[in-house]
């Protein structure tokens, strides 16, 4: 019996240390060394998590729960909170609704010990608007080491020169009362020209990465290769989103490809994130409709993506040390 409990004690306590594994307590403050995500430590870490939604489309997912479920069950280690801009009830025409969502999820996931992206989700440039918003969330959260800024989700159309002009900006806000969280930066076309980006990058600032997003169906070898370029001249890289299937977040899954996209990021120590927390009918959308708003999914509320993404981060997470 005495045998029964220890072995049983030492189980918990190998539980308790994969939970905590990348905890905020254990990494603290993150910086940027070279292409490298680093902690407190100097070590090289990676997070792994997974992004919500958009706040205005799926609010219901925007609570204390979900984080927590996602933190305990999926062994997240990063939660990206999606805000919405231009469309119907986003942040242009709700402002302070939309504020609300996503502190509900910053708020919980510091409370959950865990890292959180604060996304301005717009394909557009709205910089006074942006400027104000991130002025705001770093007074706000600029003391909390929990924190990252996604300032521009994905732009579109924009010149490298455009998303530079005000990428320049919104650092600048963010710098006036956090010096020192991660500032992630989106490429033209979707973050797909992060090859450009890797030629003339942003100067004056530190602690700032780049931001690329792939959906494994459409986007293969020939953006892996624009990834590598991009290390190979300096440039820090962060999958803020991701996933198996085709850019139109439908279609069927390309396990082969995704699973390479997965290879190439924990050979390189990117760090990436699943797109994401919503029950939309498309194959991106990694619940049904009938998972509770606050988490709790059983497999039968999780789509295939939701499956494999919990198995990925539940799996590599706990590698993590």
């Amino acid at each position: 019996m005495k045998i029964k409990l220890l072995l049983s004690a030492l189980a918990v306590f190998g539980f308790s240390l994969v939970g905590n594994a990348q905890s905020v307590k254990k990494h603290g403050q993150l910086t940027v060394d070279g292409t490298q995500l680093k902690d407190q430590n100097g070590e090289a870490i990676v997070l792994r998590g997974m992004s919500y939604g958009w706040h205005n489309f799926w609010p219901r997912f925007y609570n204390a729960g979900s984080v927590k479920w996602l933190h305990k069950d999926w062994k997240a280690s990063v939660v990206r909170a999606a805000m919405g801009i231009e469309p119907r009830n986003g942040y242009l025409e709700k402002p302070e609704w939309s504020k609300e969502k996503v502190k509900a999820v910053v708020d919980a996931a510091i409370k959950e010990d865990m890292y959180v992206i604060i996304d301005w989700h717009s394909h557009n440039i709205n910089l006074e608007e942006a400027k104000a918003f991130f002025t705001e969330m770093a007074q706000t959260y600029g003391k909390n080491p929990h924190v990252i800024y996604e300032i521009f989700n994905e732009p579109d159309e924009e010149s490298w020169e455009e998303v530079k002009a005000y990428s320049t900006e919104v650092i600048e806000a963010i710098r006036a009362h956090d010096p020192d969280n991660i500032i992630l930066v989106g490429s033209p076309h979707w973050d797909q020209d992060i090859h450009i980006a890797a030629d003339a990058p942003l100067t004056g600032f530190d602690n700032l990465m780049y931001t690329v997003h792939y959906y494994a169906a459409t986007h293969k070898q020939s953006l892996r290769d624009r990834c590598d370029y991009a290390l190979s001249k300096g440039l820090p890289l962060f999958i803020s989103e991701s996933a198996g299937m085709e850019a139109t977040g439908d279609g069927p899954l390309n396990l082969e490809e995704w699973q390479k996209w997965i290879d190439w990021s924990e050979k390189n120590k990117v760090s990436w994130i699943t797109w994401s927390v919503s029950d939309k009918d498309e194959t991106c959308s990694v619940l049904l409709p009938t998972a509770n708003a606050e988490g709790g999914w059983k497999e039968k509320d999780l789509k295939t993506s939701g499956k494999k993404t919990r198995s990925y981060l539940r799996s590599l997470n706990s590698k993590q040390k």
